[in-house]
């Protein structure tokens, strides 16, 4: 009997000294393990199974660490795992402290992105070949994306994305269902060799710049000829739209015939721009049962398996006899644009009289600052979906093109491609509005905060917006971000202050959410910006009574508020908390220590939001702390389980009562319902009343 290969090797690089029939014999024995090890530990057996030569033919081609392999979703990575020096713990598989089911970069300097959901492979990988670019790096990049996970709308937004860039990628589709084609004809796999000659690359090339050059008859010759040249690859080719998006597609290649993989491989890595290899694969390939059912013997939760030796279960493709069967027959279970009409949302915000000048808006701003910081630090990419104009970008990208990405109204993709960049070494900022952000929180919690990388999100049009009414009010992403391991929920109390939380946000190395307005600022005067550490809060006011701790611009009408109630003899401490996560817990305490009511501010949802941390916090600490057991918290905000309507922002705050005399009546309230008093009444007032 021959010795074992996988015991043998200590890494992808070895795979090189291997002969493809000794190649062969690996993937059977990669089968092997996998399927012994998962009957005991459960795991996704099919999916694993059908790209054992695939993911020998990536590792034999590539440099691994040096070029990056994404496995999109990560279930089918088993393989690998167990190539790049898993193999002694592989089975601890999905056990505590053990090999995880995807990808880890905890794991191995080989796991590019801690992966799990569908779709996330190709955004990812164009961030990664971006950040190459601007770094004017070598390394390769290559994803593997299965024909279910393809169809989904990241892979799509991230397809479009690809094409028009031109971005140079490998991309594999792993065809496992037939989804795409169902038949492999002599005629497409012919033209696929054509396609990968360099004479037609060349020669195509050339035809076009020699016609082109003919003055008159020159260019209807081009178009002739490329309609020529389409038609011909559309006749036998299923990857037209594919190439239609600016794609060379090359296919179908037998996934399972390790010779045409590493010729392929070889070739289309040699090309210009982005190449989508076709790859059909078997799914639960070298098990018969997994062959059969591949719906059961996908998931995590399997069938019975049972490892005594029952005929021909496995089929290695040529290793030695198989030794697992199922025990018995398994049945197969199945389980309009929120953007508005004409945006994605340059249109919100109506144009000022030229009677009525404003101070500069946060937006302008954030933006004036980023542009400023981006000429010493090369690494800060910024990118927008389909709003330059409304989140000022478009000045950003005069000033650094090719550091700019407008991805269209694809936000998904927008911040799966910053996570990529981000992997990549770079520092992006990605700037949506607050409402269209939504639409990316399974991204910003699987890619961003999963791997806990340092993408800036800006969160434009923060808080009550205006006339768009329900759809675009930015009053719900504090809540969703608060939970968020790893992620920093950022603030400013004014313009100056967003300069330095921006300083902040590039200057430490997780997510970092930054919240602000689409207000002018205050018109407060130009200070020198600074790193604020992170989870500072700060006193603006002392006082005896009553606390006030504000989140964002509200943090002045906070200010407002105490002016006036002073006047009835309140003595009043306010906080600029800057921070919602993480909160500076032992400032707030240290100041609501002995008073009698904390208010807390926020010009967002209360459910859940700012005032629910601050809250939380004082509850906690009251079970240990006596001085706190008296102290009453009131939450103001934009009150939950309701919709706000359009209007104009002054309008809505003052309906809402989040306008200065709005917020000092809730304050009032409050103070009456718990029948404090001021510690010095003013005597004018008393007097007053005593007439």
């Amino acid at each position: 009997m021959s010795e074992p290969i996988l015991a043998r090797l200590n890494g992808p690089a070895d795979l090189r000294g291997l002969s493809e029939a000794e190649l062969a014999r690996l993937a059977a024995e990669i089968r092997e393990t996998i399927i012994t090890t998962v009957a005991k530990t459960g795991g996704h057996l099919g999916s694993s199974l059908g790209v054992v030569e695939i993911a020998i033919a990536l590792h034999r081609v590539l440099d691994s660490p040096r070029d990056k392999i994404v496995w999109d979703t990560g279930h089918q990575a088993y393989a690998h795992k167990l190539l790049t020096g898993r193999l002694e713990r592989f089975g601890t598989l999905r056990q505590v402290d053990g090999v995880g089911g995807f990808p880890r970069r905890s794991e191995s300097e080989h796991d590019v992105f801690d992966g799990g959901h569908a779709g996330t492979g190709l955004s990812i990988a164009e961030g990664l070949a971006a950040a190459r670019d601007i770094r004017r790096g070598s390394e390769r990049i290559a994803v593997v994306v299965g024909d279910a996970a393809l169809m989904t709308g990241l892979s799509l937004e991230a397809l479009n994305d690809i094409g028009h860039r031109r971005t140079p990628m490998l991309i594999v589709l792993n065809d496992n269902e037939m989804s795409i084609s169902a038949t492999v004809g002599a005629f497409s796999t012919y033209l696929s060799k054509i396609k990968l000659s360099g004479a037609w690359q060349t020669s195509k090339s050339a035809w076009d710049r020699f016609w082109g050059a003919i003055p008159v008859i020159g260019p209807p010759a081009v178009m002739w000829s490329q309609r020529l040249r389409r038609s011909v690859v559309n006749l036998a080719s299923p990857g037209q739209l594919f190439e239609d998006l600016g794609i060379t597609y090359i296919g179908v290649i037998p996934g399972h015939d390790i010779h045409a993989l590493l010729q392929t491989f070889a070739r289309v890595l040699e090309l210009k721009g982005p190449v989508l290899v076709h790859v059909q694969t078997q799914k639960g390939r070298g098990y018969r049962p997994a062959e059969k059912d591949q719906v059961s013997f996908h998931g995590a939760a399997l069938p019975p398996m049972d490892l005594a030796p029952q005929g021909d279960s496995f089929d290695g493709s040529g290793a030695r006899p198989a030794t697992v069967a199922a025990a018995g027959e398994a049945k197969a279970i199945r389980p309009g644009s929120p953007h508005g009409a004409g945006s994605n949302g340059d249109a919100l915000a109506p144009p000022t009289p030229a009677s009525a000048p404003r101070n500069p808006s946060y937006t302008s701003v954030f933006v004036a600052e980023l542009i400023d910081l981006a000429k010493d630090d090369p690494r800060i990419v910024a990118i927008t979906a389909g709003m330059p104009t409304g989140t000022g970008l478009a000045k950003f990208q005069a000033a650094y093109p090719d550091r700019f990405h407008d991805v269209g109204i694809a936000e998904q993709h927008a911040v799966t491609m910053a996570s990529g960049l981000a992997i990549g070494g770079m520092r992006p900022v990605v700037a949506l509005y607050s409402t269209f952000l939504q639409r990316a929180f399974d991204q910003i919690v699987h890619d961003v905060c999963q791997n806990d990388l340092p993408v800036l999100l800006a969160v434009d049009r923060a808080g009550l917006v205006g006339e768009d009414g329900t759809s675009h009010q930015g009053m719900f992403a504090i809540p969703a971000q608060r939970q968020l391991p790893y992620l920093v929920v950022a603030s400013p109390k004014d313009e100056q202050e967003l300069r330095s939380l921006l300083h902040t946000a590039l200057e430490q190395a997780h997510p970092f959410a930054l919240h602000y307005p689409r207000d002018p600022g205050f018109g407060r005067p130009a200070l020198e910006p600074h790193a604020i550490p992170v989870g500072q809060a700060e006193v603006l006011r002392d006082g005896d009574d009553i606390l006030f701790v504000g989140f964002g611009p509200i943090v002045m009408r906070a200010l407002a508020v105490a002016d006036e109630l002073a006047q009835d003899g309140w003595s009043i401490g306010v906080v600029n908390a800057r921070f919602a996560k993480p909160l500076d817990r032992q400032l707030i305490l240290d100041q609501a220590r002995g008073k009698g009511l904390v208010v807390t501010f926020e010009e967002s949802v209360v459910a859940g939001g700012f005032g629910s941390a601050v809250l939380e916090a004082v509850e906690e600490a009251r079970l240990s702390d006596p001085t706190l057991r008296q102290t009453a918290v009131r939450i103001l905000g934009i009150p939950a389980d309701r919709f706000v309507d359009h209007g104009a922002v002054a309008e809505l705050r003052r309906m809402l009562r989040l306008d200065a005399p709005g917020l000092a009546e809730q304050v009032r309230e409050a103070v009456a319902a718990l029948a404090l008093q001021p510690s010095h009444p003013a005597p004018v007032r008393e007097a007053a009343r005593a007439v």
